[in-house]
């Protein structure tokens, strides 16, 4: 089977890759994340230029039409650069739930604006109790007529100070841990009832604690089915995985290059470290992990649009992806040295990226487990 990227997708590389290189050197970086944002407007637009934020829109609604591979080129692009706009919230978890569970005229009035640069998007899903279950959703939403009042609260909301609009997962129907009786809702972040506290994460993103008092929204903010929006969930979710995966896969990536490099350049005892064997064997278990990281990120891209292999595949890969994630990172910094643990070295910050990625939507040990259940 021959795994190599197509003609455009190879530009698409390219053009992600010389991105990555003029916006996002290290000490670039360094300067957009401190800032109030955290991300640059400029970069977003040109993000919006190029076709980035639609490349897995469908073409009716302005966008590219691409598939998953397409986005886990740019996801791994992004990995190398630590890229800080909220690209994985709006374009690719944003962008699924309303492809996804969008009625015609969300669609019709979102997509576009998305595409164009004029909507971001945050998932409000995590509860302050619910560790990485994604039924435990304690948040409700009552139906007063044909519309619905949201009372909770909801933690670790990724992106939520820049965003226009809140996917928010609430309970409709039974009780806390019932699969049946979630709804998808989107909600403006400027609603009444809506306030956040916001905060800077591990890994310098921009993140809050949303509470919702009293939200009241339309029948229109429903994505999906009323009730039944858990299979909408786990599906975007397994679509947010995939591409958090390429984007650890640039991560390892940058990890191993940079080590290497130190190896034959740092010299000890009038030699390059390098030239030590057990150092050399330290490296080559870098390499191997790079690789088995990137050849489960194809895999999971490739699975995404198989409904029955889909959820098994991706438990697989964020296992993969957090193990060989910590490996690499923590292997990178020891071979430092004591220099790996400093602020000014970029290692240290790829692997609080590494870690960051592991925890989102569940650990290793978490799908472990949750791939073990599935037999």
């Amino acid at each position: 089977m021959d795994f190599s990227l197509s003609d455009i997708q190879q530009q698409l590389q390219d053009s992600v890759l010389r991105f990555v290189r003029d916006q996002y050197a290290f000490e670039s970086w360094r300067k957009v994340v401190a800032t109030e944002k955290g991300f640059k407007d400029e970069n977003w637009k040109q993000m919006a230029e190029l076709g980035w934020l639609g490349v897995a829109v469908p073409e009716d609604f302005g966008g590219l039409g691409g598939g998953p591979i397409d986005t886990a080129v740019i996801m791994e692009g992004f990995g190398r650069g630590l890229v800080a706009e909220p690209y994985l919230t709006t374009a690719v978890i944003g962008g699924n739930f309303l492809a996804k569970g969008g009625s015609d005229a969300v669609k019709q009035e979102l997509l576009p604006k998305l595409v164009e640069g004029n909507l971001k998007l945050a998932f409000a899903q995590a509860e302050p109790t619910s560790r990485f279950n994604l039924a435990d959703v304690q948040t409700t939403a009552k139906k007063s007529g044909s519309d619905w009042t949201l009372d909770g609260q909801k933690a670790v909301v990724f992106d939520a100070p820049s965003a226009d609009k809140l996917i928010v997962t609430a309970r409709t129907a039974g009780t806390r841990f019932d699969k049946n009786g979630i709804t998808v809702f989107l909600v403006d972040r400027k609603a009444p009832g809506v306030t956040l506290r916001e905060y800077r994460t591990l890994d310098n993103r921009r993140g809050a604690e949303v509470a919702l008092k009293g939200v009241k929204v339309g029948a229109d903010a429903v994505l999906g089915k009323a009730d039944n929006g858990l299979a909408l969930v786990e599906e975007v979710v397994d679509y947010a995985i995939s591409a958090l995966a390429a984007e650890a896969v640039g991560c390892m990536q940058v990890l191993c290059d940079t080590t290497n490099e130190y190896l034959k350049t740092r010299k000890q005892f009038g030699r390059p470290i390098g030239d030590f064997q057990v150092l050399q064997h330290r490296m080559v278990d870098m390499w191997i992990n790079l690789e088995q990281a990137r050849s489960m990120s194809l895999m999971a891209s490739m699975k995404l649009d198989d409904a029955a292999e889909r959820p098994k595949a991706l438990a697989a890969t964020k296992t993969q992806i957090g193990q060989a994630g910590r490996f690499v990172g923590y292997q990178s910094i020891q071979l430092h040295g004591g220099m790996g643990m400093t602020d000014e070295l970029n290692v240290g910050h790829y692997v609080k990226r590494l870690l960051a990625i592991d925890t989102m939507f569940g650990p290793a040990d978490h799908h472990l487990q949750r791939f073990a259940q599935m037999g």
